[in-house]
């Protein structure tokens, strides 16, 4: 039996979690955008909010638990009414702040300060641009979405984000455009960063390369194709043990807008809840003193999307990848 038929054959591999080291937090699934590889399927009308007592419940978890990083995501975590409060006062504890950032939002009416406001507390911008080209960046997020981008890029790049001595941390997310795994994360960063640079002058700190996950709005759209399986079946064969150290879920605990806590953002999109302190469906605030090193994680099929090839988390590439980046049978590349 071939090493591919071992892989299609088992489960994906059990998991423990070690020590909280990040808090991501998703604040609700309204956008300004409805991208295709959105997994979380959010959008304009989308109304799910994350309610104030649930953000009390964010900022208490921080304090006591001394959680360092604060990941906030959406949807479009900025259109959230308590998104300024929220990062103010996870700041004012001492924990680092990311923004999951479309770039788009920042021209948004009422948004006019946001650039401003994410330099004034020094908050790690991480900057969906899922490729350098125009034609790409528009076929995935909508006509416009490019320029719109490049002219945020700009604004965060006056006020001192990538300048390496400014200390605010700019980072793009890089994504593929259909069913194929992410090129290797160093060489494509020196793409963007000669091409960003060359055409308009732009500046970041670091590239991540992240997988589409084969769950929401994009499975619907790989089902609709026929091209699913075929997906699948490639990231169990690209899967590699090494990567299971580093995978998000075992220093993470992610918070849906609910308060319901989920081990990674995947889980929560699919309904499968933590069994984080022991409990059968935790919500945050159940946390707050509960043992949770060594508590078993919740894994499946998906989870082979964050293992294949180089490997892929919300920090990028976990390792080196083996070889060239490979595609589904019948994918366009």
């Amino acid at each position: 039996m071939s090493a591919s038929e071992i892989r299609a054959d088992r489960p994906f591999p059990p998991l423990r979690r070690e020590r909280v080291e990040t808090l991501q937090v998703n604040l609700g699934y309204r956008c300004n955008q409805a991208c295709l590889h959105c997994h979380v399927s959010a959008g304009p009308s989308r109304t799910e909010e994350m309610p104030a007592e649930v953000v009390e419940d964010v900022l208490q978890f921080l304090e006591v638990r001394r959680v360092p990083v604060l990941d906030v995501t959406g949807g479009a975590p900025e259109l959230h009414p308590g998104f300024r409060a929220l990062v103010a006062r996870a700041r004012a504890l001492g924990a680092e702040v990311i923004d999951r950032c479309n770039l788009t939002v920042l021209e948004e009416p009422g948004q006019e300060e946001l650039a401003a406001f994410l330099a004034a507390h020094r908050v790690r911008v991480v900057a969906s641009l899922p490729c350098y080209s125009e034609e790409n960046v528009d076929r995935q997020r909508g006509r416009g979405a490019y320029a719109r981008s490049i002219r945020a890029l700009r604004a965060l790049n006056r006020l001192g984000y990538g300048d390496r001595q400014s200390g605010l941390a700019l980072d793009l997310v890089y994504n593929p455009l259909g069913p194929s795994l992410p090129p290797p994360q160093a060489a494509l960063q020196r793409d963007y960063e000669r091409e960003l640079r060359a055409r308009h002058g732009i500046v970041f700190d670091r590239l991540l390369t992240l997988a589409n996950m084969p769950v929401g709005r994009f499975r619907r759209a790989l089902e609709a194709e026929g091209r699913l399986a075929p997906y699948l079946a490639l990231l169990r064969a690209a899967h590699r043990d090494e990567n299971l150290d580093q995978v998000m879920c075992r220093r993470l605990l992610s918070v849906d807008w609910q308060g319901f806590v989920h081990d990674c953002d995947f889980n929560q999109l699919l309904g499968i809840p933590s069994a984080a302190g022991g409990r059968a469906r935790p919500r945050l605030g159940d946390l707050l003193v509960a043992p949770l090193e060594g508590d078993e994680i919740q894994v499946g099929e998906h989870c082979f999307g964050c293992t294949a090839g180089q490997g892929s988390s919300c920090s990028g590439a976990l390792a080196a990848p083996p070889g060239p980046p490979a595609a589904a049978p019948g994918s366009a590349r």
